[in-house]
């Protein structure tokens, strides 16, 4: 019988996708100026704030707003350690991941008693307790003032403009979403869709609730206070009012809008928050208003997010982000 038309195997075409992916995430420095490019840069710091605060309110279930208090406390310790320590970034990740860590598990203590309401206003509070310690911590964070963050090096190498940066970034963000991803297809992630849907069936398994809830939160703290570092290395210059409610709010808004429990979805949701503000600039008054109809038109029309409409248009991306 004469041969069949050659398959390509599954895993190849993946690899090819995946490879096609890495090359046009590479391309924006060459056809953007350094206006475009920080905003690239910021969409990138965001879309690994909203994964790591996906891990809480999607996979987890919990409706806690500590995000904001993470995102500070990893820019804070990140710049402290760079300015006062004189260590360079990439030691500087350290204590930040250290720090950024260990404040997600003490955050996730409240919420094996607390839930719901009571949850989110608890640890809102400890994001506005955050901010005041900025305030009043001057001798470390320069109070109200702001403390400078000197530019990034690696090697010798000074990560100076958009374009270094933008390379730095998107660096750690692919290992930090990469290992976000390994971690929710793990035992570990399934337990925490499993709390989630039901604590006793959980418990009933085997499953400890109480660590699930801990190490959720924890790892929620280590990835947003990464993303926080990162920020005070985009910005320069970190304040307290740089991490109040209305970061708080674009938070929430991000992971609602690009979608719950999913990892494209937050990656969706910070490319289209992030830009839709600088493509309105120039219209005052309409970044309000569009913010608002698309929160709005999230949760009445699409309340699965952005991926859920994508996944609707493209049915065999459901198999791929749902596979195993």
């Amino acid at each position: 019988m004469p041969a069949g038309p050659v398959r390509r195997p599954a895993s190849a075409k993946r690899w090819l996708v995946r490879l096609a992916i890495a090359v046009l995430l590479l391309l924006p420095p060459v056809f953007s100026n350094d206006y475009v490019q920080y905003v690239v840069n910021l969409i990138v710091v965001y879309a690994l704030v909203a994964v790591g605060f996906n891990v809480v309110l999607g996979y987890l279930g919990q409706l806690a707003f500590a995000n904001a208090a993470f995102f500070g406390i990893g820019a804070y310790t990140c710049g402290i350690s760079m300015v006062h320590l004189g260590l360079p970034f990439w030691a500087a990740l350290v204590p930040t991941g250290i720090v950024s860590l260990a404040a997600g598990a003490l955050v996730g203590l409240p919420a094996l008693r607390l839930k719901g309401y009571y949850l989110a206003i608890v640890t809102l509070v400890l994001g506005e307790l955050m901010r005041w310690s900025y305030i009043h911590g001057d001798v470390l964070t320069a109070g109200s003032s702001g403390l400078g963050i000197p530019p990034a090096t690696a090697a010798g190498f000074t990560f100076g403009t958009e374009d270094e940066k933008y390379y730095l970034f998107l660096l750690v963000a692919a290992v930090m979403i990469w290992a976000t991803n390994n971690i929710i297809r793990s035992r570990i992630g399934r337990s925490w869709v499993a709390i989630r849907e039901n604590e006793l069936a959980t418990a009933a398994l085997g499953m400890s609730p109480a660590v699930g809830k801990v190490t959720a939160f924890a790892w929620s703290g280590f990835v947003v206070g990464i993303a926080g570092a990162l920020f005070a290395i985009l910005i320069g210059r970190i304040a307290p009012e740089s991490f109040n409610l209305h970061q708080l709010l674009l938070h929430f808004a991000i992971v609602m809008i690009g979608g719950l429990g999913s990892i494209l979805g937050s990656i969706l949701g910070a490319i289209v928050l992030t830009a839709a503000p600088e493509v309105l600039r120039n219209f005052p008054g309409m970044e309000e208003i569009v913010f608002s109809l698309l929160l709005i038109g999230v949760l009445l029309f699409m309340p699965r997010g952005l991926q859920g409409v994508l996944v609707g248009w493209f049915p065999r991306l459901r198999e791929r982000l749902y596979r195993e």
